[in-house]
């Protein structure tokens, strides 16, 4: 008389996530890991095996090969293979392998992300390799705020025109040239003797910032139209920067008309009667049709490049006629 074959079991493998905190696990996570019959880890470094352990669990240091865990299930026994940061592949393409041969009852194969990356997580990668690079990186490791200053101008720059174009991939390029830009004078910034600063202080300066200038979304205020919103940003931007005119912190470096709308819109959010300075020329016939642009609701930076760029392109027309 034939014995009865083992029933297969099930393998459980457990994935984490390294941008969250080690020993933070979801329940049904913990509820296998605890109720397992083995657990194998191949990484004596994981850095979840001192929580884990810490919990009550036991786990065997072990990579075992695929045959060899399709048997350590066998008998209806749940293995749970906690996988490392590569996701076990040579593991899981030997499973693969075995069940497609036909020659094997397999067990059942579980997949249990046991957490889960938070909005943002990738942001942690960004700074662990900036880090890297600035120690690791010849040009990188020697470049300063003032080095750099260029290079903020130009990426912000390339952002605009690839919104302007309308390219969806170039414009998830450039924003994360721009991003680029903070992360790298955040971490030279930590490197300051006096006055240091990380990511992390600039994060939280702009989150404080947000929060405090909207206060129809975090506190009582109320907000009805844009209008209102930026009365309000403006009012505590006010209160907190404690400056004596409406154009304080309106940066003169940028292009002209931008400039002149600034200025313009500053005003009239303000409430203030100016006329228009007199004078005779194309820089004062700039600076009306700025202002006027701007009450209009209009962008004549944008305005003035879309029709630049209309022009570029009669003129390459003009040239594939010559």
């Amino acid at each position: 008389m034939n014995a009865e074959p083992l029933a297969p079991g099930r393998i459980v493998l457990l994935t984490t996530s390294h941008r969250v905190a080690p020993g933070l696990l979801s329940w049904p996570a913990w509820n296998e890991l605890h109720q397992a019959d083995s657990v194998l880890c191949a990484d004596p470094d994981h850095p979840q095996l001192p929580y884990l352990r810490e919990a009550g669990v036991i786990v065997q240091e072990s990579a075992p090969t695929a045959e060899e865990l399709v048997e350590v299930c066998r008998g209806d026994r749940t293995v749970v293979v906690v996988a490392t940061g590569e996701g076990e592949p040579r593991l899981t393409d030997g499973l693969a392998r075995l069940a497609g041969s036909g020659r094997h009852t397999m067990p059942d194969l579980e997949l249990l992300p046991a957490s889960y990356d938070l909005p943002g997580a990738r942001l942690l990668d960004l700074v662990q390799v900036m880090d890297r690079i600035r120690v690791e990186c010849p040009w990188s490791s020697q470049q300063t705020h003032k080095g750099l200053a260029k290079y903020g101008i130009e990426e912000a720059y390339e952002l605009v025109e690839a919104i302007e174009d309308g390219d969806r991939t170039e414009l998830r390029e450039e924003l994360g040239d721009v991003l680029l830009q903070v992360v790298f004078h955040s971490r030279i910034a930590e490197e300051h003797e006096d006055e240091p600063f990380s990511i992390d202080d600039v994060a939280g300066t702009i989150v404080t910032k947000l929060i405090h200038r909207h206060p129809h979304v975090f506190g009582d205020d109320t907000a009805e139209t844009p209008e209102d919103v930026k009365a309000h940003w403006l009012r505590t931007k006010a209160e907190e920067k404690q400056r004596d005119s409406v154009t304080d912190g309106v940066p003169l470096g940028q292009p002209g008309l931008a400039l002149a709308a600034k200025l313009a819109s500053r005003t009239r959010t303000a409430g203030l009667d100016v006329r228009l300075p007199a004078g005779e020329g194309v820089g004062y016939e700039l600076l009306a049709l700025a202002v006027r642009a701007e009450a209009a609701g209009t962008d004549p930076e944008a305005a003035l490049r879309a029709a630049a760029r209309a022009y570029r392109d009669a003129i390459r027309a003009a040239e594939g006629q010559a």
